[in-house]
């Protein structure tokens, strides 16, 4: 996927609109590929935290003024360290999470009340064990989100998959 089309998957104008510094955190950050295409939404100033095992991220300040900071450590098991985020990202980084609903209960203690979540998944629920183990599709992200108490689930957009000829979706899910 290029930059661009990453940027257009998960481009919206439902994040919070008032144009404040924000500080995220991209989960299963890989390369930066999201991270990058997130730093275009975001208020100068504003912060994102890329976390991964083995991220190529660099640290590094975005031309519109958003501070890339690189974190290598286990998103699942590790402690990250980091308080009242305003929001999370998690592309094609959900699908690893063996207890998802465990986890988004444990992560609820790094977010700010009115946190956002940007998803980027496969729509399938069928496993692919070493690159998909625990998938989920769109309708079962929305019954495990408002099994976490969530209310606010919307697809954003979708496109084709270059693997396996489903499609790749973008949510946005807040309280």
């Amino acid at each position: 996927m290029s930059p661009n089309e990453a940027y257009f998957l998960i481009q919206n104008d439902l994040l919070p609109s008032d144009r404040r510094v924000t500080h995220w955190a991209d989960l299963g950050c890989g390369t930066g590929l999201f991270t990058q295409a997130l730093s275009r939404l975001l208020t100068s100033g504003s912060t994102i935290h890329g976390i991964d095992t083995r991220s190529s991220l660099k640290r590094q300040t975005t031309p519109n003024g958003i501070e890339l900071i690189p974190l290598q450590l286990d998103f699942v098991t590790d402690d990250w360290q980091l308080t009242q985020l305003d929001g999370i990202l998690m592309a094609n980084s959900l699908h690893y999470v063996r207890d998802q609903i465990d986890f988004l209960s444990h992560i609820k203690t790094f977010v700010q009340p009115n946190a956002s979540f940007l998803i980027v998944e496969y729509d399938t629920d069928i496993a692919v064990p070493t690159w998909v183990p625990y998938p989920l599709s769109f309708s079962s992200l929305q019954r495990l989100f408002t099994r976490a108490g969530y209310t606010s689930i919307q697809k954003l957009g979708e496109k084709p998959s270059i693997y396996g000829g489903g499609n790749i979706y973008a949510a946005l899910v807040r309280t």
